[in-house]
């Protein structure tokens, strides 16, 4: 198990990292997190929700992610509450005093997730949440040192030295710990080092002497591997995207304070030509190419903030100049006219006004849409030249229903994934699709087949200038981000194919924890503890 003295410490990376080394290590492994706090979060191939973390980490272990590896998951809705997810599915929504008086009943189910996977694979890497040593929610914390002893998995304790006072961080955890979880710490990672680690030999010493156990070695500050973030904390911590000058297709995500999967645009900024940026103000809007309202946990109270902030102005003279204006999930909702929420799920208002630059209209419901889906792309102006539909998959996540004006075309037209379907991994790259997935659908004309397991996804205008899905993911359709990048201006070149792109930064990550964490000895010591675990407690 990982730990940490504190957040963003670099839990979440070094669980991937080990999980993509146990591998490479023969292991059949799986990462699994008892609670996790994030609005970035994915849908499994049985339709279940879960921490976007846990699905970057079983991606690296090379296996599908499934909802008992993240059997917790917070998902923040407004000052106070959140949505509590159990075992993939909603389970209620509650304030942040009444979720820990719920430690009785969560945990029983966390540890038959664990006990399902401990039982089908050779190792498991488990990931805590915060500081280990909350003194004043320790009782009712189960993330942490509880679930290690739980399920008797040493421990390592990992540091951000980036963030200044290392020394009291680690010693002062292991000071807090009772005798008993301190067994349980194997050593320690000091990570974010910037410089000459020679530097530290000294610091190292003191650390070994004053907690007497091993440092297992300091990772280097990194900021040349892209992988996923946990969470939107990256955004509020300054992450701006990529800013590029010279000839590069400009696009520009709004930053709602609530916002959510944002992870669906990290394949945009890894391309080559592209300038990707996240803006809170509307003059940041200026000289866009395309503008995207991404995700959000609270779709009303993030349009009342971007109406109130100046830019629907913005976005309506983007659009009079013939840009390009996308939303996605609560993104898309707002392109509509209205948004009625009669059962209060977000908010006490009761409905918005929507920007109306679609003729849609969307009821939240208390009911949660979660399900993985493929099918192809209705927009001509993104389509290949040949006249073929682009083949798309990724999944959807919401709590509304839309309905479109009689008239207004869908942006594409999906089916639901069969859980018995693959679950496409890096590893497992499919490359361009050169086929259409619907073949004999007759999605190449007018005649669009209606009912069925089949239904139309989003809505577009006229000129296609302006359109919105329902679909996360989207941008990590190879085929499909190329046509888009194109019909903003970009110069048509090599494609990226991004799983295979991720794979090898999984890789990359490993090669560096391998150089500077001494990982055997780590290995080594879980094996032998393993056999000694039942002794110590």
């Amino acid at each position: 198990m990982f730990l940490g003295t504190g957040s963003d410490v670099g839990k979440s990376i070094l669980v991937a990292g080990f999980c993509r080394i146990l591998r490479r290590a023969g292991y059949r492994v799986a990462p699994f997190k008892a609670q996790n706090m994030a609005l970035n979060s994915s849908v499994t191939m049985d339709g279940k929700e879960m921490g976007q973390a846990q699905v970057m980490q079983a991606i690296a272990a090379g296996i599908p992610p499934e909802a008992d590896m993240n059997p917790v998951l917070l998902k923040p809705s407004g000052e106070s509450n959140s949505q509590v997810i159990l075992q993939g599915k909603l389970f209620k929504t509650e304030s942040a005093i009444v979720y820990y008086t719920l430690k009785e009943l969560l945990l029983p189910r966390v540890i038959e997730s664990y006990e399902r996977l401990r039982k089908r694979f050779d190792a498991i890497v488990l990931e805590g949440a915060g500081s280990t040593v909350e003194m004043n929610l320790k009782e009712r914390d189960f993330v942490n040192i509880e679930m290690a002893m739980r399920v008797h998995a040493p421990a390592v304790l990992v540091a951000d030295i980036d963030r200044g006072g290392v020394f009291s961080a680690i010693i002062g955890t292991m000071k807090l710990l009772t005798a008993r979880e301190r067994r349980l710490i194997l050593g320690f990672i000091i990570n974010k080092f910037r410089g000459d680690p020679s530097l530290f030999k000294d610091g190292i010493k003191y650390i070994e002497k004053k907690t007497k156990r091993k440092v297992f070695g300091i990772l280097p500050y990194f900021d040349d591997i892209h992988l996923p973030e946990e969470d939107s904390v990256a955004l509020h911590q300054g992450r701006k995207g990529k800013i590029e000058d010279g000839r590069c297709v400009r696009v520009s995500i709004v930053h709602f304070p609530y916002i959510s999967n944002y992870t669906d645009f990290d394949p945009l900024e890894v391309e080559d030509g592209v300038s990707l940026k996240y803006v809170r103000s509307p003059d940041d809007l200026e000289k866009s190419d395309a503008i995207i309202l991404p995700g959000t946990k609270n779709t009303i109270a993030d349009l009342l903030w971007l109406k109130e902030r100046g830019f629907e102005r913005k976005l309506r003279r983007h659009v009079e100049r013939g840009k390009t204006l996308i939303g996605i999930c609560g993104g898309y909702q707002m392109l509509g006219k209205q948004i009625e929420d009669p059962c209060g799920v977000e908010t006490s208002y009761g409905s918005a006004e929507g920007l109306g630059f679609l003729n849609v209209r969307t009821t939240l419901q208390k009911e949660k849409t979660l399900k993985r889906v493929r099918g192809v792309c209705m927009l001509n102006s993104l389509n290949r030249t040949s006249g073929e539909r682009i083949e798309v998959e990724g999944y959807e996540i919401h709590m509304g229903i839309t309905s479109r004006a009689p008239g207004v075309k869908p942006s594409f037209i999906l089916k639901g994934i069969p859980e018995s379907s693959e679950f496409i991994t890096p590893v497992e790259e499919k490359g361009h699709p050169d086929s259409n997935p619907l073949k004999g659908c007759n999605y190449h004309g007018t005649d669009i087949p209606l009912g069925g397991n089949y239904h139309e996804d989003g809505a577009t205008t006229s000129n296609e200038k302006v359109w919105g899905t329902y679909l996360h993911g989207i941008f990590e359709n190879d085929v499909f981000r190329y046509q888009f990048l194109s019909s903003l201006g970009r110069e048509k070149g090599e494609a990226l194919l991004y799983r295979s792109y991720l794979d090898g930064q999984f890789d990359r990550l490993a090669d560096l924890i391998e150089r500077h964490i001494d990982v055997r000895s780590i290995i080594r010591m879980a094996e032998k503890y393993r056999g000694k675990s039942q002794n110590l407690f």
